[in-house]
């Protein structure tokens, strides 16, 4: 029944990925946390679930990404102007993000997790450019500190908290001009740096520092939730393809923004 319900909220994870450009960290993370600190993986994961359920949405991240990413660049919704070096400045970002939750306890890393969607909410309600387009003409080109210290910073907490990047890069290049087609499309590329560089460092510091899980772990990876969220996503990725570039702009605006609110709630109530 566990890992059911695992599989059906990797389709939704997949579904998200699609078409909102996260799924892997902001639907994956709260989900498998639940689970485990019911002690549906053993005493020892319950005592390192979030640790555990970031890892394994890092890990659920790379295949999300990759497919969605390779989708995109046959839809040639890729704008590669956007990608390099932002992509660069994020991965390095994420070695040091990795590293960091390390070295912090999962109740600091849940609550960090939470503060830190509470405040992009409230930047995309009330900072003008992301629910409507502000920009006319042509998008603008991101300048060298966003590009730079910015794409450092979004890899180093995208990573500690397992989420992605989308929640930074979407309203990032959003504010910049492009569609929330192109922008949700851009995230997926922008996040496997954090996906790749995430789950290797994880999975090295699992082995090195954390008790000893068990069988079916990786580090802090959890292979069984990895293969039933994975078997999920597959099916919601198939799904939501179908209604790419069919969504309204600004509708498409705020049902992210929507539900980034429902998974905040969703982690508050865990």
């Amino acid at each position: 029944m566990t890992y059911l319900l695992l599989a059906l909220f990797g389709g939704l994870s997949g579904t998200t990925t699609v078409l909102f450009g996260f799924g892997g960290g902001f639907v994956v993370v709260p989900v498998l946390y639940g689970v485990l600190i019911s002690g549906a993986g053993g005493s020892l994961a319950e005592q390192a679930a979030m640790h555990v359920a970031v890892a394994t949405s890092t890990c659920v991240m790379i295949v999300n990404a990759s497919l969605s990413t390779r989708r995109s660049a046959r839809a040639g919704t890729l704008l590669k102007t956007w990608l390099w070096p932002l992509a660069g400045f994020i991965a390095i970002g994420s070695l040091v993000g990795a590293l960091a939750a390390g070295l912090v306890s999962g109740e600091a890393l849940r609550v960090a997790f939470i503060v830190y969607l509470a405040i992009t909410i409230v930047d995309c309600l009330c900072r003008r450019g992301f629910v409507s387009r502000t920009v006319e003409g042509e998008p603008r080109l991101l300048g060298r500190w966003a590009t730079g210290p910015g794409g450092v910073l979004i890899g180093a907490i995208a990573t500690f908290l397992g989420v992605g990047g989308s929640v930074m890069t979407v309203p990032l290049l959003r504010r910049c001009g492009l569609s929330m087609n192109q922008a949700t499309s851009m995230a997926n590329p922008l996040s496997l740096p954090v996906a790749l560089v995430g789950t290797f460092t994880y999975m090295l510091s699992g082995v090195m520092d954390a008790p000893a899980l068990g069988t079916g772990y990786i580090g802090f990876v959890n292979l069984a939730a990895f293969a039933a969220l994975t078997l999920g996503a597959l099916f919601g990725m198939r799904l939501a393809a179908r209604w790419v570039g069919r969504i309204p702009d600004q509708l498409h605006a705020r049902v992210y923004v929507g539900l980034l609110g429902v998974v905040m709630v969703s982690m508050v109530l865990v």
